[in-house]
């Protein structure tokens, strides 16, 4: 979630987790011959190095670029959208993708993309034919990640997101923010992200540039975030970051994108005897806008007080964290029994972690101060046979400069 810069920029961004790549359809199959390995290749080579980076991909395939060019495959006709052959080579390209990218832990959701200008839908507009075919392409082929379309009115039937790629313009807002706050979109941030761009570039934008609309419209932009439950936007991630007040309100910016996890209180006992059960309790808050739209598991562990290394380690099998929802007011309390750890006599430190399951590694993190570099959130001491001479853990990292986070890809 939050700034989503193009994949080959994202490794420069202060904040940023999440990319967008635009994949034109003759660079993964410009033959009908062409095979799913020709998009994993294509990926492991555009996509190399971002694993080690945490960073996560929304890949959008299309057809056609303005003033750039088209990229339809050599055995097909150019702008032919409605052929039996285009109607057939489409539904066989998303079973393709869904093999190569379905699991791939680079991929965090898939803009649907396909038809018309930059894939959004328009140019021509996608009927309500084409709907069906590839609504029912998508489901069927992607059982792991989260689809994504252009336009609110359409797809209406299927469980997909939207990518607004005019984010705020008063062009398109009065209409789509109607759209996805009456029914049956209202609720559809709840299961599914809403995301895109900010555009600079026609109508009434933010700002004249993506650095004046985060110096001069911050406000607007956050209360539009907040409002739509939006999860990520890309241009806008394009501000100036030397500019002193772009930094500052780019920051707050980031804070309202997405799902943002408040330890208020953690109980447990200070001490634990090996192989005996114990338990520990925590509330939780999402003052963020949206959930974390995949079950990634919450660790808990014991860490030794010197490495910082875990020596024991338990995921809670009983958490959902996509429930935890942004409920103003709302808290969530999690209890959980393990069996004690058997470990030698002494002290430990007791931390929280949310795992990407690329690796069980932490990855999302709580937003609170106790933090230390890997991604664990240090909570106290415990002591395993006897109680520990101090309860309270007062050394902690920089979680916003910790760049060791990464998966395995």
């Amino acid at each position: 979630m939050g700034f989503r810069p193009d994949y080959t920029r994202a490794r420069a961004h202060a904040w940023a987790t999440l990319a967008r790549c635009y994949v034109k359809w003759n660079e993964i199959e410009d033959s009908a011959a062409d095979g799913v390995g020709k998009i994993r290749e294509f990926s492991n080579a555009k996509w190399s190095g971002l694993a080690e980076a945490n960073i996560k991909l929304i890949p959008r395939v299309h057809l056609e670029w303005p003033n750039r060019g088209t990229y339809w495959p050599s055995d097909m006709t150019t702008g032919d959208y409605s052929s039996p052959q285009f109607k057939q080579r489409v539904v066989g390209l998303v079973q393709k993708m869904g093999r190569a990218w379905d699991n791939d832990p680079r991929v965090a959701f898939i803009e649907m993309g396909l038809i018309g200008y930059w894939g959004e839908h328009h140019h021509p507009r996608v009927d309500g034919e084409m709907q069906k075919l590839l609504g029912d392409a998508f489901l069927a082929n992607f059982k792991n990640k989260l689809i994504m379309i252009r336009y609110p009115s359409d797809f209406q039937k299927y469980p997909f997101g939207i990518y607004w790629d005019s984010f705020g313009h008063p062009e398109e807002a009065v209409t789509f923010i109607p759209a996805v706050e009456a029914p049956p979109l209202a609720g559809r941030w709840k299961i599914a992200p809403m995301g895109g761009e900010t555009a600079f570039d026609w109508g009434t934008p933010l700002g004249k540039s993506p650095t004046d609309a985060v110096v001069n419209n911050c406000e607007k932009v956050v209360g539009l975030i907040r409002r739509l439950h939006w999860n990520h936007l890309g241009w806008l991630s394009d501000y100036d970051a030397s500019d002193p007040q772009a930094a500052r309100n780019a920051a707050l910016i980031q804070k309202a994108f997405g799902y943002r996890f408040v330890l208020d209180e953690v109980r447990y006992p200070a001490a634990v005897q090996p192989g005996k059960r114990f338990g520990i309790a925590f509330s939780v808050r999402n003052a963020g806008c949206t959930p974390l739209y995949y079950n990634w598991p919450v660790e808990a562990s014991f860490l030794d007080k010197t490495t910082r290394e875990p020596v024991w380690r338990e995921t809670l099998d009983s958490v959902d964290v996509r429930k935890w929802l942004p409920v103003e007011g709302r808290a969530y309390t999690v209890r959980h029994a393990f069996d004690g750890p058997r470990l030698p006599r002494g002290e430990y430190v007791l931390a929280l972690a949310i795992l990407d399951p690329a690796g069980d590694l932490p990855a999302a993190r709580f937003a609170i101060a106790n933090y230390w570099r890997g991604g664990r959130h240090p909570l106290g001491l415990i002591g395993v046979g006897a109680k520990p001479l101090a309860a309270v853990v007062t050394t902690f990292d920089d979680l916003a400069e910790d760049t060791s986070l990464h998966y395995i890809a």
